[in-house]
């Protein structure tokens, strides 16, 4: 399963702005460093605003806070909001022909749901606070085949 672009830059946003500081960030700064362009970060701060994970203030000052009570979400339960209602297979648009007798639909829909579980053991805190050299690397139980 791939992230859409706009939980990738939801959840760097989110990683970004969650070191403390006096002043709030601002759209323009974020935009700069994780060099992504503003008008696609407004709609995601605007998303990210309306479900209160961030506090945003308008005008001269204003910017963007972390709100804390994020950091205790579930990283599955996050993804799942930032990703929609995206599935990893349509069957319907263009109506597949194999549709009555495939089984891959529904393997690939609890791989989807395992993968929201896996990140679910997780909440964002622990995310921010965990710095990539010290996160577990989890080993492949699939063999490398060098097809």
């Amino acid at each position: 399963m791939q992230l859409n672009k706009f939980t990738d830059y939801a959840l760097r946003i989110l990683m970004y702005i969650s070191q403390p500081r006096d002043i709030p960030y601002t759209i323009a700064e974020i935009a700069e460093d994780l060099k992504v362009s503003q008008n696609h970060l407004v709609k995601i701060v605007h998303f990210m605003g309306k479900q209160g994970w961030l506090i945003t203030t308008r005008g001269k000052g204003g910017g963007l806070k972390l709100n804390p009570e994020i950091l205790e979400f579930r990283l599955g339960y996050v993804v799942r909001i930032l990703q929609g209602d995206q599935h990893i297979v349509e069957c319907n648009t263009p109506p597949c022909v194999l549709r009555p007798r495939c089984g891959l639909k529904g393997i690939l829909d609890h791989a989807v749901e395992d993968f929201y579980k896996s990140l679910d053991k997780y909440t964002v805190a622990e995310v921010l606070a965990t710095p990539p050299q010290q996160q577990k690397q989890v080993s492949s139980p699939i063999p490398n085949l060098n097809l």
